[in-house]
């Protein structure tokens, strides 16, 4: 590790700022959680299942990190509140597709709508380099919290490396 003054205390900025980035990016998932009437392991349920689709309840409660058995009670209260359907598999009967509902999308999105037109905005001004950049870095974080979660699950206090 270097020890150039000027290049520690840029790397402690940025720690700085991606902590408060990541406890700002909590504090707005509760508050749209909240105006939606929805927990925000609801809300993650629900904007996983819009990125992908469908997916299973155990691939639900791997991307919340919650139990099977949380999981099939938050998604039977989000079924009864008609914002996915659930339905068995037809190739293996154990295990259950969950659908977001298409009709009840937009509803999920409209909270977001003022913050994603000032983040085009603030994204428009950045160039293709710099723009290349930021998703190979939230690329690489992304695995590093992945990395993370696996060891937290399996009660793995080991540090990772990136």
């Amino acid at each position: 590790m270097t020890h150039e003054p000027a290049r520690e205390s840029a790397i402690a900025d940025l720690m700085r700022a991606g902590r408060e980035t990541s406890r700002l990016s909590v504090v707005f998932r509760y508050a749209i959680a909240d105006r939606l009437g929805l927990t925000v392991s609801d809300l993650e349920a629900l904007d996983f299942l819009a990125d992908v689709g469908s997916a299973t309840a155990g691939q639900v409660a791997e991307r919340t990190n919650l139990t099977t058995g949380a999981v099939t009670s938050m998604l039977r209260r989000l079924q009864q509140a008609g914002y996915v359907t659930a339905d068995r598999d037809p190739a293996d009967r154990r295990r259950v597709i969950v659908t977001l509902r298409p009709e009840r999308a937009a509803e999920l999105e409209r909270p977001y709508e003022r913050f994603a037109e000032r983040a085009q905005r603030l994204i428009e001004g950045y160039s293709v380099e710099e723009l290349t950049f930021l998703v190979r870095h939230f690329g690489r974080m992304q695995a590093m919290y992945l990395a993370e979660l696996d060891g937290l699950r399996g009660d793995d206090t080991a540090p990772r490396s990136a």
